[in-house]
């Protein structure tokens, strides 16, 4: 593909995604629908499909985070996991088709909408009815709530083994209405973020989420291990962590598969469009994961006496995505490789360091979606080369010429998110610890979530330890 092709597939990359804007600034668009038969109202419709598709390859993530989380943490208390992820659709779906969708993509002010609620006095079905070029509301909606998803299903594996499955349905509701929905309102809605500027950075990037939902589930994961506290015996007495084994690895990679495959739909159908840009997008999110896992392997073999720990390089793999999932729209093939490589580099030393300060996530998600999340933004700062449709230019990157000022941008993003998000979730937590309870009884612990919160097992006894 020649290099100034690339560049007018790039330049309107997201174009639908920017359109979004209005709605947030409760400016109407103006577009008739295209007559039925018309070349328009193919590609219409050709794009609805897509979307779709999109949309159900993220719900299956589900699937993967639900596996790699199981997989992850103690036969006991599996069943209490797969609930949790099940949850996260169930509580956390409704919230926000009842509230988050209005809070984030609504008619309202810079800090929040508010019109849309349960969908109401929207255009449901007309071609365009959602403010984005060719989608229905239907459609906009089912790849957003699978967005919400994700966020919160981030935050279940480090809150893992100890915590009240009441306390996390209360937290699902609440990370899906007044947590993530204003995330998304300051950034793709075009609120308080989407309107910060710097120098020649018109505008933040973030094409499918790396701060604007990863960063956002690992924040509130941090904050929920931190107030939750850790897992009986994950610290000795003197203080060093104690390795927790997971109880089925083979489940673990099958997740990570499982999300490495619902990827493709997370990247390439934040496009919001059937174009020949999507099939750009896949490729930057296919070198990243393996540029991912290879990075993670080589730090194991010089700094874990040669042992690749099978666990970590799947969190390799999906660092690198994590990382990318920014800059996928925005950078070419070299620096999605780079941006996945450092992605999975760091993962290692990222859970050593949480480690130590006694933050016990047991699945790393902390590490994967906030550590990469955070490294995934500054990357666009960084190898930014082409105009994604947030960025305003060409060639923004520092390593492209384009100075320090979308790097500033980038990292200005990215604290506020981890600011907004982690003093909302310490009330949250906080305020659920102190009246329903967030963390169960040490015996229920030391038993097992599974039957005293479930009255259920995962497996026959005889296996669960």
């Amino acid at each position: 593909m020649r290099t100034s092709k690339v560049l007018k597939l790039v330049a309107g990359a997201g174009a639908a995604t920017t359109l979004s804007l209005f709605m947030a600034s409760g400016t109407a668009l103006a577009q008739d629908a295209p007559e039925p038969g018309s070349a328009d109202y193919t590609q219409a419709i050709l794009d609805n499909v897509w979307v779709l598709v999109a949309a159900c390859l993220v719900f299956f993530m589900q699937a993967g985070f639900a596996l790699v989380e199981a997989g992850l943490t103690r036969a006991k208390s599996v069943v209490n996991i797969l609930a949790k992820n099940t949850s996260d659709m169930v509580i956390g779906g409704l919230a926000f088709f009842a509230v988050g969708y209005a809070f984030a993509f609504g008619g309202g002010n810079k800090i929040l909408g508010t019109e849309g609620f349960f969908l109401s006095g929207l255009d449901k079905f007309s071609i365009g009815g959602s403010g984005i070029i060719n989608l229905t509301v239907p459609t906009f909606f089912f790849f957003q709530v699978v967005f919400a998803g994700t966020a919160v299903t981030i935050t279940s594996g480090a809150l893992a083994e100890r915590t009240k499955f009441i306390a996390y349905l209360t937290w699902s509701a609440f990370m899906c209405t007044l947590i993530y929905p204003v995330i998304v309102h300051w950034t793709w809605g075009g609120g308080l973020i989407a309107q910060i500027s710097i120098g020649d950075a018109i505008q933040y990037s973030d094409f499918a989420g790396s701060g604007i939902v990863h960063l956002v589930g690992a924040t509130a994961a941090a904050v929920g291990a931190f107030v939750v506290g850790p897992r009986i015996g994950k610290y000795g007495p003197d203080g060093k962590p104690r390795a927790i084994p997971g109880h089925n690895i083979p489940f673990a990679i099958l997740g990570v598969f499982i999300l490495w495959l619902g990827w493709f739909g997370f990247n390439p159908g934040s496009e919001l469009a059937a174009d020949t840009f999507v099939m750009w997008v896949a490729l930057n999110t296919l070198l990243a994961a393996i540029a991912g896992g290879l990075g993670t392997t080589i730090v194991l073999a010089l700094t874990n006496k040669g042992k690749i720990d099978l666990s970590m390089v799947g969190n390799g793999i999906l660092g690198g995505l994590v990382g990318i999932t920014a800059g996928c729209g925005t950078v070419n093939q070299f620096g999605a490789i780079v941006i996945g490589f450092v992605a999975g580099v760091i993962i290692p030393f990222s859970v050593r360091f949480l480690d130590r300060i006694k933050i016990d996530d047991p699945v790393g998600a902390v590490s994967v979606h906030g550590t990469c999340g955070v490294w995934g933004l500054l990357g666009i700062g960084l190898f930014a080369r082409y105009d994604d449709a947030f960025l305003g230019r060409d060639k923004a990157g520092l390593f492209y010429g384009g100075g320090f000022d979308q790097l500033a941008v980038q990292a200005l993003m990215a604290v506020i998110i981890i600011a907004y998000v982690a003093v909302a979730s310490f009330i949250v937590f906080t305020l659920i610890k102190h009246t329903i309870g967030l963390r169960v009884s040490e015996e229920v612990e030391r038993q097992g979530l599974d039957i005293h919160e479930h009255g259920i097992e995962g497996y026959s006894p005889d296996v669960v330890g």
